[in-house]
């Protein structure tokens, strides 16, 4: 045992600190903008996404009927646990912000109990803004009873542009 802590000393010593992830700057619109309580950025002491940059994070799928929606339909988007990781959240609330200035808070936990993601396709289809995007929390209503509350309803904000993490 001893041997084991003497080469995760040595191997530590070598490899140094974790460094965070470094973000690549968008190419495209930005369509979301977090702040706050993040440790990796790459747009001053923000990270801003365009729709290339969170589809080649997610391809995450959640089948389900909404309140909203006729119908069972298709969202695909990037899982907000994945977004928390990347940015090095564990712990607080994600301040959701519409483009309308609506907001309410997701607490992080949501991202690893309840796992919604941040939608931004419906069966194919990009969300615009007319119907709900550019993009849309989603959550598995349909698959997880704990989601069809009205507190969770209420936490499906659309037409998402930015979030504020607070510890």
């Amino acid at each position: 045992m001893k041997a084991f802590f003497t080469f995760l000393a040595v191997f530590l010593a070598i490899a140094g600190p974790a460094r965070p992830m470094e973000l690549r700057a968008p190419t495209e619109a930005v369509i979301l903008t977090v702040g706050g309580a993040i440790a990796v950025t790459n747009y001053g002491d923000t990270a801003v996404f365009d729709r290339p940059m969170l589809e080649d994070l997610g391809g995450d799928v959640i089948v389900t009927s909404t309140v909203w929606t006729n119908g069972v339909s298709e969202f695909e988007g990037i899982k907000l646990s994945t977004l928390a990781e990347l940015l090095g959240v564990t712990a607080g609330t994600f301040v959701s912000v519409a483009l309308n200035d609506y907001n309410v808070e997701i607490p992080v936990s949501d991202a690893t109990y309840l796992e919604p993601i941040l939608a931004y396709k419906r069966n194919g289809s990009y969300l615009t803004v007319r119907d709900k995007g550019p993009l849309w929390v989603i959550y598995p209503y349909d698959g997880n009873e704990n989601a069809r509350t009205e507190l969770i309803y209420s936490r499906s904000i659309w037409q998402l542009d930015r979030m504020i993490v607070e510890e």
